[in-house]
């Protein structure tokens, strides 16, 4: 049984990064309601030389106020479309998290109208200003981002499956919460993978695989499961239309960036749960275990051993991860042609 990195360390400590070459992050979006805590968060790595931080509003005074943190290296920032490749040049890592924001009533795949631009836009400006840089993607939908994403990277010639991510992380630190509070032990002690996707059925927490093993019955499996996949209706639902999950998104995010960070660093073992090209499955794209390593993805994990109602959800999920594939392939496909010059959505404030 593989395990997960562990959340409670890599974000804050990791010493190991001094000896290796010097590191620059990207956080484009960098001036909402995800972007700022997950620069923070970011900030706070001793192995990164450079952060830039990018959004289409003026990020100089948040980029001063990370400044005097008291960790070496240096925060840039740059803003609007015209200051994105600079922002991207010689990145090692680039983490998005601009778009329009999830609202109450809205589906997910109604983001992709005003949010899939992102994908487009930054996925062209990657490819022309750092095409060796791990790709990540916070943005919603991210089953239809990537894919997006992935169809722009190869028109340019620059698509490398292995340096792109949908970060699905957020999923499995709700999975270590929940069922940690239900087994009344810490959540750094719960090791769980989730497969599938990044929205509502889609996520699929393999509770069976869970360690220590749950003892709950068939009803509280469906429960805890169904809280996990509606869990970000119900920040949405709580925050009454004034954003989504921001602070919990961004130490996910920031504990996905670390991660990549510990693999570009030569670490073994790192293993995540991310959204990516897949080679287990029908769906071109699967949110599944891998181990990172130095390029990025290091080595595909198979997919663990499954109850029988896991397999039937997963049986039933693929099929929507499919058409969201297609959506999103179709999307940038669409974009490209048209040659739309629309802008990138803005962010939260």
């Amino acid at each position: 049984m593989f395990l997960l990195g562990g959340l409670k360390s890599s974000i804050i400590i990791a010493p190991w990064l001094m000896a290796v070459r010097t590191l620059k992050v990207t956080v484009v979006g960098a001036g909402g309601g995800i972007g700022q805590p997950l620069s923070l968060l970011i900030r706070r790595c001793p192995g990164i030389d450079e952060l830039a931080l990018h959004d289409l509003s003026e990020t100089k005074g948040i980029a001063a106020d990370l400044s005097h943190v008291s960790q070496r290296g240096k925060v840039i920032a740059f803003t609007g479309e015209e200051e994105l490749e600079p922002a991207l040049t010689r990145a090692d890592v680039v983490v998005v998290a601009a778009g329009m924001p999830r609202l109450p009533g809205m589906q997910r795949d109604h983001l992709m109208a005003a949010n899939g631009s992102v994908a487009v836009k930054v996925a062209t400006a990657v490819s022309k200003a750092s095409p060796k840089a791990l790709l990540a993607f916070i943005t919603n939908p991210v089953n239809m981002i990537v894919p997006t994403a992935a169809e722009v990277l190869k028109v340019h010639g620059t698509y490398d499956p292995r340096r792109l991510f949908g970060i699905t992380t957020l999923d499995v630190v709700r999975s270590k919460k929940f069922i940690g509070d239900s087994m009344n032990i810490s959540p750094d002690e719960v090791n769980i993978p989730v497969i599938g996707g990044h929205a509502g059925i889609t996520i699929l927490p393999l509770i069976s695989q869970c360690q220590p093993g749950f003892k709950g019955g068939p009803k509280e499996v469906q429960e805890l499961t169904h809280r996990i996949q509606e869990a970000g209706t119900e920040v949405v639902n709580a925050k009454a239309g004034r954003g989504s999950a921001t602070l919990s998104m961004a130490y996910a995010g920031a504990h996905f960036v670390g991660s990549l960070l510990r693999g570009i660093g030569g670490q073994e073992g790192v293993i995540e749960c991310a959204f990516v090209a897949s080679e287990l499955t029908d769906p071109p794209f699967l949110a599944n275990p891998l181990e990172l390593g130095k390029d990025g993805i290091k080595r595909y994990i198979p997919l663990p051993q499954m109850s029988d109602s896991e397999k039937e959800a997963l049986e039933k999920l693929l099929p929507i991860l499919r058409k969201n594939a297609e959506e999103g392939i179709q999307f940038a496909k669409n974009y490209l042609k048209e040659k739309s010059v629309s802008h990138i959505p803005a962010v939260l404030p």
